[in-house]
């Protein structure tokens, strides 16, 4: 597959992801009314839990105070900069779909960083007194684009790895 291609299939991962992952944001802010509801039970294993993550994954960084919005934000674009051009140089379905699933992600919470200044979380997974942190989809495509990145790089023969690392100096 040529690499105008991949980068296309990337592109659309990309765009996929942030449709998907603000159109739930608004739709628990704006339909659901979730931050009034606060918590909604809708599984056993799973509620619509509304939390302002003002921090980088599972809140960390939430100490940066005013300086947490534009810091994340443009360590956020610089990522998915780097992510575009890892994209562009790509020759593999997989690979091109992740860091699209990536970088639509990231991008979607920087949509919320840059307008709330604080990120949108809601999803909460709990199970026998077990309890996940709160995410959203931007959350799950980044990490289930950064899994599928491990597993490229797993089941890639290392030697596959270096040719292609070579072949594109």
């Amino acid at each position: 597959m040529s690499r105008n291609r991949l980068t296309a299939i990337g592109i659309a991962a990309a765009i996929l992801v942030l449709v998907a992952d603000q159109a739930s944001k608004w739709w628990v802010r704006e339909v659901l009314h979730l931050p009034a509801l606060g918590t909604l039970p809708v599984l056993p294993v799973l509620n619509l839990t509304m939390v302002w993550n003002t921090g980088v994954t599972f809140g960390l960084l939430n100490s940066l105070g005013g300086w947490g919005t534009p810091v994340l934000a443009v360590g956020a674009l610089a990522v998915v900069v780097a992510l575009g051009v890892w994209l562009r140089r790509t020759d593999r379905l997989l690979v091109a779909a992740a860091i699209g699933a990536i970088a639509g992600g990231a991008t979607g919470n920087v949509i919320d960083r840059l307008r709330f200044g604080a990120v949108v979380d809601f999803i909460h997974a709990h199970a026998f007194g077990w309890s996940w942190y709160v995410f959203n989809v931007a959350d799950a495509a980044i990490v289930c684009g950064v899994a599928a990145l491990l597993l490229d790089g797993v089941r890639t023969p290392p030697d596959q790895n270096l040719a292609g690392a070579s072949d594109r100096r």
